[in-house]
């Protein structure tokens, strides 16, 4: 019988990697900015003009390649696309060890 974990739902968690829930709020962001790109289909030029970063930067932002941004430029992405951010702050439940990062797009009413 094969041996199995079952995923605690980040997995840079599960891999062992220091700030994992940085990096999957990263990723997470950087998707939503994909999909607002992707639905109003922009050119990598104008997704350039609109956030302010050169074509390199598009390119490796739509590859997910996200070392090079820090949480708060990926929120300002967002705002320069046109999204409101609201940040939500509250204690942890006491039977987890350390706080979280989660990203939550909210639809349009």
């Amino acid at each position: 019988m094969p041996e199995f974990t079952i995923s605690s739902g980040n997995f840079f968690a599960d891999l062992g990697f220091s700030n994992a829930s940085e990096k999957l709020a990263k990723v997470k962001l950087a998707s939503l900015i994909y999909d607002l790109i992707d639905e109003r289909q922009l050119a990598d030029s104008e997704v350039a003009r609109i956030l302010t970063i050169d074509l390199s930067q598009v390119t490796n932002l739509k590859k997910g390649r996200l070392s090079d941004f820090s949480l708060e430029k990926l929120l300002s992405f967002l705002v320069a696309l046109g999204q409101n951010i609201e940040i939500m702050v509250s204690p942890k439940p006491e039977t987890m060890s350390s706080g979280t990062i989660q990203v939550i797009r909210q639809s349009c009413a």
